[in-house]
């Protein structure tokens, strides 16, 4: 069962966010430029009107500055200061080249990247308050941008192209790009339903990416140390189109995965035991062992060879896992968003109504 988050918007919520550092602190955006500022019981502390004529499409806490938080309408991002949230503490103006979808700050808190409708990714410099690159490759809309933990100059852009790049800033070009209409023979159901990327996540070693598409499923990408694409692999976790997928840090492990789709389910997903995540551990304790075991006999190195070997095509022998939990939630989603409420760890997940709601993750 979910709690009902009522009374803080009066339109269909489009997004959330949490606070890295104060999980307490918990942030809406919806439709017709509302921005709401929640207390953890669910309680509203302060509701904005940004914009009378923009949705509130995104957005995103400081990680340095937990108080300071980004919200994009339009092509603009208004810079707000949660302790005060009256009126803006800065407007950064038409920063993006069309509307802007997705928000993510790296964690020196330095740098924001936005996507937006043109297909770029706008990056800004957050002390100097202005345009500092634009990176453009994709030939569609770029629904989803995220820096990738632990590694503050390199990010991770999605987007309706079908398209996934990883980029190392501050070179121009992406190192690579993964088409996800590749990941899978084409057949009957991606003719109608083409894995449009709509939301890409990045678990918190930075390596396992999680790109949610129109063909409801999630495409698994394992990158090496290096920014090489290593491995993909796909889930079939939703019946009509995956809308978000967020990897979620504060459990058990990294490599809890929750998603959400227009089917209306709000699924979680253990990937620790899946072949991408194991074949990614075993490539690093092979890279470890072969230093520790450089002079070693050529015998011993020929036997370490065949046990990578064995790592990086076991993936073919095993089947597609199933979600460790399901919440039919009946509506489609518009945003999951992992946070520790209330000292519990929770779901809170936004649709097309004005009340979010929350499920707890008390049993796992």
């Amino acid at each position: 069962m979910s709690r009902v988050w009522a009374g803080g918007h009066s339109s269909a919520v489009l997004c959330a966010a949490v606070s890295c550092q104060s999980q307490h602190m918990v942030a809406t955006g919806a439709e017709a430029g509302e921005l709401t500022l929640w207390n953890h019981d669910g309680s509203p502390l302060s509701t904005l009107h940004l914009s009378a004529d923009d949705d509130v499409t995104s957005l995103a806490f400081s990680p340095s500055a937990p108080c300071v938080l980004y919200a994009s309408h339009g092509r603009a991002v208004s810079v707000l200061d949660c302790r005060n949230l009256k009126t803006p503490a800065a407007e950064l103006t038409d920063v993006a080249e069309e509307e802007i979808n997705c928000l993510c700050v790296n964690e020196t808190g330095r740098d924001l990247a936005a996507a937006d409708d043109s297909g770029a990714v706008t990056l800004i410099d957050l002390q100097l308050e202005k345009v500092i690159r634009t990176l453009r490759k994709h030939d569609n809309i770029c629904s989803s941008v995220t820096f990738r933990p632990r590694r503050p100059q390199s990010l991770v852009s999605a987007g309706l192209d079908m398209q996934v790049f990883l980029w190392n800033l501050p070179k121009p070009r992406p190192l690579w790009s993964c088409g996800l209409q590749d990941t899978q023979e084409e057949d009957a159901r991606q003719m109608f339903n083409p894995p449009l990327a709509h939301c890409v996540g990045v678990a918190s070693c930075g390596n396992v990416l999680a790109c949610a598409a129109e063909d409801g499923c999630v495409h698994l990408l394992r990158v090496s140390d290096d920014g090489r694409l290593r491995e993909r692999e796909t889930l079939q976790a939703h019946s009509q189109g995956a809308s978000q997928s967020h990897f979620i840090s504060f459990l058990s492990h990294p490599y809890w995965l929750a998603t959400g789709g227009n089917d209306g389910l709000v699924a979680l997903w253990d990937l620790s035991q899946h072949p991408l995540v194991e074949n990614g551990r075993k490539a690093k304790g092979h890279k470890r062992r072969t230093k520790a075991r450089a002079k070693t006999s050529d015998k011993n190195q020929k036997r370490q060879e065949e046990e990578a070997g064995s790592a990086s095509s076991s993936s073919e022998t095993h089947g597609n896992i199933g979600p460790r939990q399901c919440f039919q939630h009946g509506e489609k989603v518009n945003w999951v968003c992992p946070a520790v409420l209330e000292g519990k760890p929770s779901l809170l997940v936004t649709d097309q109504s004005s009340c979010p709601s929350v499920y707890s993750l008390d049993q796992l």
